[in-house]
């Protein structure tokens, strides 16, 4: 199914989904002491220029349709590097075409949490859930690359 005008009828995407991602600003290392601003204010503009891109980006498949930032943001200790580490979160309200599209949204760092709002039941054919699984090897794969060509890189 597609999102857009067909005939006389609008279609409205297959899945409809709420998911949260939490962003972050990426811990730095050797700051000065002086100048630096605060975490959350740092974590603030982040989550400001991610939800402009999702808002003003096309993503294949999805139609963002609302996103809401009235969430707080938190701070975190980091465990390894001793820093707090500030979280801004947003909610967006997303259309998805495809299993695959949404998967495909939510494979990223930031996401924490999903929502399905529809449809109430999902049955999937043998031929969807074989692509939705071979998808998932293959993002997992890209994944596993990327990480072994940065840490081959130190």
């Amino acid at each position: 199914m597609f999102n857009g005008i067909s005939g006389d009828e609008w279609r409205r995407p297959a899945l409809r989904a709420r998911v949260r991602l939490d962003f972050h600003r990426p811990i730095r290392k050797n700051r000065l002491f002086f100048g630096t601003p605060d975490v959350d204010k740092e974590a603030e503009a982040i989550r400001e220029q991610q939800v402009a891109l999702l808002r003003n980006v096309p993503i294949q498949g999805i139609t963002v349709e609302d996103i809401d930032m009235a969430i707080d943001i938190y701070i975190l200790l980091d465990e390894e590097t001793g820093r707090e580490i500030a979280f801004a979160p947003v909610i967006v309200t997303i259309g998805a075409d495809t299993l695959e599209d949404l998967l495909r949204f939510t494979l990223r760092d930031e996401f924490r949490k999903i929502e399905l709002l529809e449809p109430e039941q999902f049955f999937l054919h043998r031929f969807e859930l074989e692509r939705f699984i071979y998808r998932i090897n293959e993002d997992q794969r890209q994944f596993r690359l990327a990480l072994e060509r940065r840490l081959t890189a130190r």
